[in-house]
């Protein structure tokens, strides 16, 4: 049986000549497979999903509903926090760059990049406070030169950790759809 969601992005692990390796430029899409730690994150947090829906059924047989409700409200934000947080990522189009984090997603158009680039500095370990000396994708926006933007990717985040040439592939790729479309 074929399993489309698999070799959807087996186009990215075999283009070597290729650098964009697509039909549609106007879809949004991940230029990178979701990490272990992401995918394994989610999938714990829709295991204890499953355990809160599984107390949300017996408390609905035998409580009140409304205490079953808040149980099943409750399931659903896991649900939600783990969809969120396998969508999270850096994302390309030919409309521009999109950073997707847990609670927000910053939209950035070709026209306002000036810079998309990898450089060597210290990076937060899968997003907690302690830092590592890793490689950062940094994007420079037009007209902001004061603000600090954090890294598109890094090489230790859930995405990347332990995966360097993956980093790597990744940051090749938006830095090729960065000198595509972008405009001096």
């Amino acid at each position: 049986m074929p399993l489309p969601f698999l070799t959807a992005d087996r186009a990215f692990d075999t283009a070597d000549d290729v650098a964009l390796p697509h039909d549609d430029r106007d879809r949004w899409r991940r230029p990178y497979r979701p990490g272990p730690w992401r995918v394994g994150a989610a999938a714990v947090l829709l295991l204890l999903a499953s355990f809160v829906l599984f107390a949300a059924v017996i408390i609905a047989a035998t409580a009140p509903v409304s205490s079953a409700g808040v149980v099943f409200g409750l399931a659903l934000v896991v649900i939600v926090w783990a969809l969120r947080l396998l969508r999270m990522g850096t994302w390309v189009s030919a409309q521009g760059l999109r950073q997707v984090s847990l609670f927000s997603t910053r939209t950035t158009p070709w026209a306002q990049v000036v810079t998309v680039r990898t450089v060597q500095q210290p990076v937060r370990w899968l997003g907690l406070p302690r830092t590592v000396q890793g490689q950062a994708l940094l994007l420079t926006r037009r007209g902001r030169s004061t603000e600090t933007l954090p890294p598109l990717l890094t090489s230790h985040n859930a995405d990347f950790l332990g995966r360097d040439p993956a980093f790597d592939r990744a940051a090749d790729s938006v830095e090729v759809w960065a000198d595509e479309y972008r405009r001096d």
